[in-house]
């Protein structure tokens, strides 16, 4: 049976205010026409749902039956206007982001808490994956969109924006810090015999540097794996080996004379913390804004 459900509505007040009056004025309606939508309801289901008397009306057993249906259906409806009201108007609403873990500490972090002061009722669900995998959880539609460094493996179905353009360089810890006080800059096939902390094969991470080690006439052999970037820094520091760094994490360490730069012939190719987009999943409102918010923020000029 197909009810229109203005129908129901005016069913639902006649019922809630026992009054085809007081009806008409909760739905800005005239009385004449609420008594007629009532009728063609009763005609289409078969049954009286009201008795009328000279205070008004009363629900009858088959009313009864379908107010308890409707009551809950009309609450529901009001309560999802208001959920969405307080969405659209970023009171509420939830963001999931994928993130990797240089993109996070670089530049995620303090947005993120720029954001929540903005709009301190929307929640934030950050997954912190390498790069490969936050790109693949995009493509599958299980996050809003994702904050990560390149190198990125282009794709036709993911939006690209620059967010933040950084540079890394190799540091060492105090036992090689000859290295840092030589007079002249190393060649990275001159540093094969010294131990190299890097991320493991499976990052984009590794993948940047062993082409750019390659295309020098070097080779990238990794002495100690780290698990996450930021751990990069902390085996330098006590010694594990030479590693590279974003200039940023490595700043504080540098001037407290933790760690050292190792000078270079060959530059450092220039990184960058980018957000992705696709359409895999439609951001809602409070997501669309985040990204909106990005943008704008980001450390280079975006196009119009």
């Amino acid at each position: 049976m197909n009810v229109n459900y203005e129908y129901y509505r005016t069913f639902y007040y006649v019922a809630r205010y026992g009054s085809f009056t007081k009806a008409a004025e909760a739905l800005f309606a005239n009385q004449p026409n609420v008594t007629r939508t009532v009728l063609r309801l009763e005609n289409m289901l078969g049954c009286r749902l009201f008795m009328r008397n000279r205070h008004g009306v009363t629900l009858t057993p088959e009313g009864e039956l379908l107010y308890s249906h409707v009551s809950i259906a009309h609450e529901q409806l009001q309560l999802a206007e208001a959920e969405l009201a307080d969405s659209t108007s970023l009171r509420t609403g939830t963001v999931t982001i994928g993130t990797s873990e240089t993109a996070l500490n670089l530049f995620l972090l303090s947005r993120l808490r720029e954001f929540r002061n903005l709009h301190p009722g929307i929640r934030l669900r950050i997954l912190n994956h390498v790069t490969p995998q936050t790109v693949s959880a995009l493509k599958q539609g299980q996050i809003d969109f994702s904050v990560v460094t390149t190198p990125v493996t282009p794709d036709a179905a993911l939006n690209v924006t620059t967010l933040l353009p950084f540079q890394e360089l190799l540091v060492c810890g105090t036992d090689y810090r000859n290295l840092a006080q030589a007079k002249t800059k190393h060649r990275l096939r001159d540093l094969a015999d010294y131990p190299l902390v890097m991320l493991s094969r499976d990052t984009m991470t590794y993948g940047f540097y062993n082409e750019w080690f390659l295309r020098h006439g070097a080779r990238l052999e990794i002495a100690t794996e780290a698990a996450t970037a930021d751990h990069v820094l902390s085996m330098v520091e006590h010694n594990l080996g030479l590693g590279f760094v974003p200039r940023p994490w490595a700043e504080a360490a540098l001037t407290a004379g933790r760690i050292f730069e190792v000078p270079l012939v060959e530059s450092v190719p220039e990184r960058a913390v980018i957000l992705i987009t696709g359409n895999a999943r439609t951001p809602g409102v409070a997501a669309s804004e985040f990204i909106r918010f990005l943008r704008k923020s980001a450390a280079v000029p975006q196009e119009d």
